[in-house]
């Protein structure tokens, strides 16, 4: 039995994804996500200090112009610099799906963590309310709130974060079910701790993986609808140039010039893979210390939310005192 405390647990506990991340940023697998993702991030928010033109400004080339000197990756459906306008039209998507998937984790977390903790009806409410809202495919859920009351940025954040929150609080709420029941959090509980507390101190701290796992999925997630939406014109301020729109607006001239088109859809589809990569690069260095699921990641088996639910467990610190 080790001597140290049982703060000294929580800090080790509170501490440990950045360990996690620290590892994963080492592993071959965790760089090629984190270049990835660094790459298309320093695109989207350096972009526009670098646009050799305004990117909304109509007639620098001809409409649909191929690839030329006065423009690298030719012109759109009004002449605009497509390059001008792919270095700009990034950072508020990018930003915005942050936003949102930091939303929807909080609010599936906190939900989850108490359905599993509280159980009895504030269970049965709580997990109720997430079936109504699975009910509901993303994108339609979020047209639904902009239909509703308007087309607004902030709204497109509080749209797609609603629509993440409902997963996200299952896969806690399965992971917390386990961690609820460990001697440590009935020894605090028996000690008067008020349930918030507990819940933030001695359980949210063991949920470091499958945390880790729906913050990596969702934000994925997130940039695809924000790009979706924007496809369809809703929320964003137009003719402002954005990654998503862009496709829209000149698929009707990929035939002559397919950069206007392509060139978005790459880098998007380039953050997603960088992202993912990463994601599950972080899942494994999570999933390594435990024993049961080495032998299976050593075999090359796919790391899925699912998996990390199973095996969230104890962590480090709640070992080193076992």
């Amino acid at each position: 039995m080790s001597s140290a405390s049982p703060n000294t647990a929580f800090q080790l506990r509170r501490f440990e994804w950045l360990h996690v991340l620290a590892r994963a940023a080492r592993s071959a697998r965790g760089r090629v996500g984190l270049g990835l993702t660094l790459a298309v991030l320093a695109v989207a928010f350096a972009g526009p200090f670098l646009a050799p033109h305004d990117p909304n400004e109509v007639g620098v080339v001809p409409a649909f112009a191929k690839p030329g000197a006065g423009a690298l990756l030719g012109g759109d459906s009004l002449g605009r610099d497509v390059l001008s306008r792919l270095l700009a039209g990034g950072w508020q998507i990018i930003a915005l799906a942050a936003s949102a998937t930091a939303l929807g984790v909080v609010i599936g977390a906190i939900a989850g963590i108490a359905a599993a903790y509280l159980s009895g009806w504030t269970d049965n409410v709580i997990m109720r309310a997430v079936d109504v809202l699975l009910a509901f495919p993303q994108i339609v859920f979020a047209l639904l709130l902009i239909s509703v009351l308007g087309s607004h940025l902030w709204l497109l954040v509080l749209a797609v974060g609603l629509s993440h929150a409902p997963q996200v609080a299952r896969v806690i709420r399965s992971a917390s079910l386990d961690v609820a029941e460990r001697d440590y959090v009935q020894a605090a509980a028996i000690t008067g701790v008020r349930p918030p507390k507990l819940m933030r101190q001695e359980i949210l701290p063991n949920l470091t993986t499958p945390l880790m796992v729906e913050t990596g999925l969702r934000t994925t997630y997130s940039v695809i609808i924000m790009a979706g939406l924007a496809f369809l014109g809703f929320g964003f301020t137009l003719p402002d140039a954005n990654w998503g729109y862009m496709i829209n607006e000149n698929r009707i001239g990929a035939a002559v010039n397919p950069w206007a088109v392509f060139a978005p859809a790459i880098v998007l589809a380039v953050l997603s893979v960088g992202v993912n990569t990463f994601a599950e690069a972080v899942t494994r260095c999570a999933l390594t210390s435990d024993p049961t699921t080495r032998a299976a990641l050593e075999a090359g088996e796919p790391v899925t939310a699912e998996v990390a639910n199973a095996d969230s467990g104890l962590s480090d610190g709640d070992r080193r005192l076992t």
